[in-house]
């Protein structure tokens, strides 16, 4: 059926379409942000709206700011990160992989997480807690770094490295662990270790005697949409199960990035 677009045009708010307008605008103005002449210009609008609709955006927390004056800068605020945690909860890459992480909890033991990229971070958004009490793997929500995670760096893994460099420069390459890489080529060669096996080993790397095995997930474009791991206590793992864990999660993971369309 083809819509009527003179109905469409005839709901249409103006107002409402000037805000997605500037939105877009911001998505696509990078880490730096944009100022409000480049946001005018972008969308095509004066100065003045565009300043209005920031600022409405701005007390709502769909954009941040930094600076002040003409040198004031936009970026997209972290409620898009909230709404977009409630749309993945409900639809989408969570509602496909908890069944699998609650089955890979049962079959390895160990507590399994899926996280997604947040601005360069890892977040988990779902995890399924293994046998026992001692519960290690961080809460739900909490932005990770992700060089430092076996999650992280199977996300950071997927992409080049002017796009890691891009994410460290935001990030940094701070020690977490006794055994944190800190060092760009080092990390660069790690994620290129991680590449070749299909999946990203956290070796007391974040948090003392803890060991994570993580693999990326993948949608129908072949872009990394999340990630799943394992977590475990490093004196409970035998050193020749990594890579049998490691082969586990990423025949998860595949199965998972299958279920979205992907390869």
């Amino acid at each position: 059926m083809t819509p009527n677009t003179d109905n469409a045009d005839k709901y249409r708010v103006k107002s409402l379409d000037h805000a997605i307008d500037v939105v877009e605008a911001l998505a696509d103005g990078g880490r730096d942000g944009l100022a409000v002449t480049e946001v005018a210009t972008a969308v095509g609008m004066s100065k003045s709206s565009a300043y209005s609709i920031l600022q409405t955006l701005l007390r709502r927390g769909f954009v941040a700011s930094q600076g002040s004056g003409p040198t004031r800068r936009y970026r997209l605020g972290l409620s898009f990160a909230y709404l977009g945690d409630r749309v993945t909860s409900q639809t989408g890459l969570r509602e496909v992989a908890m069944p699998y992480l609650e089955e890979l909890t049962r079959t390895a033991g160990l507590t399994s997480r899926l996280a997604i990229f947040d601005e360069g971070y890892a977040v988990a958004i779902g995890r399924v807690d293994g046998p026992g009490t001692i519960r290690i793997a961080p809460f739900l929500g909490r932005r990770e770094l992700p060089h430092a995670t076996a999650i992280g760096k199977a996300m950071l893994a997927t992409l080049g490295d002017d796009e890691i460099q891009g994410i460290i420069k935001t990030t940094g390459l701070p020690a977490r662990g006794p055994n944190t890489i800190v060092e760009v080529e080092t990390l660069l060669r790690d994620l290129r270790r991680t590449a070749e096996r299909g999946y990203a080993v956290d070796d007391e790397e974040d948090t003392a005697g803890v060991v994570c095995i993580g693999a990326s997930v993948l949608d129908r474009t072949g872009t990394c949409v999340g990630a799943i791991s394992v977590t475990a206590l490093k004196h409970e793992m035998r050193a020749d199960a990594v890579a049998e864990i490691g082969v586990l999660v990423r025949r998860y993971a595949d199965t998972i990035t299958a279920e979205l369309g992907g390869r």
